[in-house]
């Protein structure tokens, strides 16, 4: 996820703005890039770069800088000198012409558990789940963001950064989105027959009426579009990328979902006067064994957002704290949709009318 925790996607999906570096700024770099711009990219340079390289649409130029600074490094590394970072970026091994191979096979990894996560929604759930559509739509959307990452780390431009920023902003939403629709129970009716689910998910003979349209689920899903309207056109129209801003839009969705979360457990120790009910149709005070697994959850995904704080230069010119951070995205999210199941199937659930 880039998705339970909005401290999360404040590094998630934050790469790092590429602004010049310690390591760009330096003459020999740019002294290497002199040299190999005079000898490598004359004529029609780019004809003879690889085919890897041109499908990931590299230019001379940019490969270029990609040798000088493996140059610079190798030989950093040989007499003992620190490994620099070049335009905000540490320096990786490319692979096929992948920028950043391991949090490319790492984001596939974080997809494939969203594509398997959706299966099985669609699997388990009802048809006649109030909930089942609503997740099913953040898995799409989670997909999205995944595919976008993969992307932008094969190949970093402008606009594969701005898409996979766009994307991840609009996951943390999504995932607010449903999740108050879930606690609050703004759910409306997702057929034209209102039905009445039994312990064994089948719907009963009896149609019911139709529920009247939910008001407050209109708002609130009005109000989510138009917000996330208004995060990327302000984004989009600015001169500069403003980072800041994307970083502070998302921490402050994020740690509303989180807070919903930690509700959702911590009211079981609260008192029953509380205006709050977990599940449709049950007291207050109804604690099934899973209501603790979100907290857990969001403990476990602000945990390995400490890996983002880390920084460190790249394992082997390979592996770096950022990877990192989306290999241990992979079994959050697997353990996610394990709860949401689980969450869905309880049999309070059952008893509902549901369309």
């Amino acid at each position: 996820m880039r998705w339970v925790s909005i401290l999360l996607l404040c590094s998630v999906y934050l790469s790092g703005p590429a602004f010049a570096s310690s390591g760009d700024r330096s003459d020999d770099f740019q002294q290497c890039l002199f040299r190999c711009s005079n000898s490598k990219c004359t004529g029609n340079p780019n004809d003879r770069l690889s085919l890897p390289l041109r499908l990931t649409r590299w230019t001379c130029t940019d490969n270029c800088k990609y040798l000088c600074m493996h140059e610079i490094t190798a030989r950093n590394i040989e007499f003992g000198g620190d490994i620099l970072q070049y335009y905000g970026k540490w320096p990786f091994w490319r692979l096929v012409g992948m920028q950043e191979p391991a949090s490319v096979a790492f984001s596939l990894m974080n997809l494939w558990v969203h594509v398997k996560g959706a299966q099985k929604l669609q699997r388990v759930l009802h048809d006649a789940h109030p909930m089942k559509i609503y997740y099913l739509g953040w898995s799409f959307v989670s997909m999205n963001t995944w595919i976008w990452s993969t992307v932008f780390h094969t190949r970093d431009t402008p606009f594969t950064e701005k898409m996979d920023y766009f994307s991840a902003a609009l996951t943390i939403m999504t995932g607010l989105y449903y999740t108050v629709v879930r606690l609050f129970h703004l759910y409306g009716a997702s057929t034209s027959s209102h039905r009445r689910l039994t312990l064994r998910g089948t719907p009963e003979s009896n149609p019911q009426p139709s529920p009247k349209p939910n008001s407050m689920l209109r708002l609130w899903s009005a109000t989510c579009a138009l917000t996330f309207l208004a995060h990327i056109s302000y984004l989009s129209l600015l001169p500069r990328f403003d980072y800041s801003y994307n970083i502070i839009f998302n921490v402050i969705i994020g740690l509303a979902h989180n807070a919903l979360w930690l509700c959702f457990y911590s009211f079981s120790f609260l008192s029953c006067s509380i205006s709050f009910r977990r599940f449709p149709g049950r007291s207050k005070s109804y604690r099934p064994s899973f209501v603790y697994k979100p907290a857990l959850l969001v403990f476990l995904m602000t945990a390995a957002m400490g890996l983002e704080l880390l920084d460190f230069p790249p394992w082997g010119l390979v592996i770096d704290a950022h990877s990192l951070w989306h290999l241990a995205t992979v079994p959050i999210a697997y353990m996610w949709y394990e709860f949401l199941i689980e969450d869905a199937s309880d049999e309070s659930w059952k008893e509902q009318r549901m369309s």
